[in-house]
């Protein structure tokens, strides 16, 4: 599908970085949009009701109501999307053909998938420098999953 698309669209053709952000962001559609509808739904429509009665529009209630609710959702759909990304091989290694293209994933298992010459000790390294932006970003995520957690408001 991506060779004939690449034919009409070169820059969603095979080895191309655009087409596999494409295919994820289509992977984690279906999954992300499950999670943010029942996240949704757990928010009373009495908070909506009561904003409009006191005269809120549309824009406030969603922005200064809503999304201050179902912030710790998108922190956790932020996360899962990020890390469903960052650590996938398979579709990495098929879209991606040249070598200056390759995701770290990729570029890591052309250290040691080689069985003569593996180098098993720049592996271990490259894997323990690739979980520092993961840490980074749960670390700065974790503030709005617990807050949700211990939120005081009017849901459920």
């Amino acid at each position: 599908m991506l060779v004939a698309l690449g034919e009409a669209v070169p820059v969603l053709g095979l080895n191309s970085r655009l087409a596999l952000i494409c295919i994820y962001l289509g992977g984690a559609l279906g999954a992300n949009t499950f999670l943010m509808y029942g996240f949704f739904n757990t928010i009373p429509s009495e908070l909506d009701e009561s904003a409009k009665i006191d005269g809120a529009t549309h824009a406030q209630i969603f922005w200064r109501i809503i999304m201050p609710l179902v912030t710790p959702a998108l922190a956790v759909v932020g996360l899962l999307g990020f890390l469903a990304a960052f650590n996938d091989f398979i579709l990495a290694r098929i879209v991606l053909i040249s070598q200056d293209n390759w995701t770290l994933a990729v570029g890591m298992y052309a250290w040691v998938s080689n069985d003569l010459n593996a180098n098993w000790g720049l592996f271990a390294a490259g894997a323990v420098i690739a979980a520092i932006p993961v840490l980074v970003l749960f670390l700065s995520l974790q503030r709005y999953i617990v807050g949700g957690l211990t939120a005081g408001a009017v849901k459920g």
